[in-house]
């Protein structure tokens, strides 16, 4: 087998006037890039709105949190399966993630100081490693209890049965590297293809109780937007996913599945920022999946140069993101080893170039299973 197998996404989709993912003072983020400013989109604003469209399509007990909560989630699990006061419950808690040496908060004592990334499965984990002791365990005081679950492995369960969600994104906690989870995937911030301008919407808000024939406004405002299409992009590490979920033989289907499901989640997803103002969500032009045995590659150079139009960005995007690939085969030898391909029709000239760089366009159910049945066989033959 290939000791390597990237998945690359790439993304072209336009998206109307919006402000997917603003700044602390409200503009939609942006970047120069090719000394044009363009629509930035953040990595972070597209990871979690990929985990949010993900996490509709499974059940509960498969998802993952980011939360300083764990404490009291921890609590609540142990209250109910050792039928514990609140009190008490909160205590055992305590002292089960004592080990983890996970700071709590100086602001708030239920919370810890961080973002702690962990699925509910891992939770129920380490309540069952009291399973049935709860009351019995209680009986001891402060320190006795500590040493009574000092030999329990809780940073083995937080370190088992990854969730998808922890297993492509990864977790870091500052203080207990060992609690670490490299990502397996890595998401651009997203940029357009063309230069933008950030616009002003004015609006007022009439008072619906209005009586003897008042006028005016009962509230104004702006909310700051601009219009663009985008190019994203997104790499998977393959053999590390698999890792991640356990790394043998009985989990390549399951990381067959990640991979297909990722793909979806990604592509499919929308970051919500003014999302009741705007209505923005869209669906992308073009999405090109290519599997690569040498390394990801950013296609995102297509665009250095802002493009310039008055007839529609898109069809020419997907024109210069085809010369790119292109460029890049010719001038280093890299190739892709399969390609997938779903766009929409387009006209004759870059429908040519993206058949010449990518092959024919399949429907993007087709793209999926392709990509699932791929890695499911490069994993157990170590062919694609």
């Amino acid at each position: 087998m290939p000791p390597r197998l990237y998945l690359d996404l790439h993304i072209l989709q336009s998206v109307p006037p919006s402000n997917l993912n603003r700044d602390d003072a409200g503009t939609p983020k942006h970047a120069l890039f090719g000394g044009a400013r363009r629509a930035r989109v953040s990595s972070q604003a597209w990871k979690r709105a990929t985990r949010k469209a993900w996490a509709q399509e499974q059940p509960k007990a498969d998802h993952a949190t980011r939360t300083k909560r764990i404490a009291s989630l921890l609590a609540d699990t142990l209250k109910e399966s050792e039928d514990l006061s609140d009190t008490d419950a909160a205590r055992l808690a305590t002292a089960l993630l004592a080990p983890l040496g996970i700071t709590p908060s100086q602001k708030k004592e239920e919370e810890t100081a961080y973002l702690l990334f962990f699925g509910h499965r891992q939770l129920q984990g380490i309540a069952q490693l009291v399973q049935g002791r709860g009351k019995e365990l209680l009986q001891f005081d402060d320190a006795d209890l500590a040493k009574e679950l000092a030999d329990l492995k809780v940073d083995e369960e937080l370190m088992q049965s990854h969730p998808l969600e922890v297993a492509l994104f990864g977790r870091m906690v500052a203080n207990r590297a060992a609690l670490n989870v490299d990502a397996s995937v890595q998401v651009a911030h997203a940029l357009s293809t063309h230069a933008v301008e950030t616009e002003f919407d004015y609006y007022t808000a009439v008072d619906d109780e209005n009586e003897r024939g008042e006028t005016g406004a009962g509230m104004i405002g702006t909310v700051e937007f601009n219009s663009s299409t985008l190019y994203r992009y997104a790499t998977v590490n393959i053999p590390h996913l698999h890792s991640n979920l356990g790394g043998t033989s009985a989990t390549q289907q399951a990381t067959a599945e990640a991979v297909e499901g990722f793909t979806t989640a990604f592509v499919k997803s929308m970051p919500t920022g003014h999302q009741n103002s705007f209505a923005h969500r869209t669906l992308p032009h073009l999405v090109i999946a290519a599997l690569r045995t040498d390394q990801p590659i950013n296609l995102v150079s297509a665009f250095e140069k802002p493009l310039h139009t008055r007839t529609g960005a898109a069809e020419k995007s997907a024109e210069l993101l085809a010369g790119e690939a292109q460029a890049i085969k010719e001038t280093w030898g890299s190739a892709p080893e399969r390609v997938f391909a779903t766009y929409s029709p387009m006209s004759e000239g870059p429908t040519r170039a993206l058949t010449e760089a990518f092959g024919t366009s399949t429907s993007f159910p087709q793209l999926t299973s392709g990509l699932r049945e791929s890695t499911l066989t490069w994993l157990r033959d170590g062919t694609l």
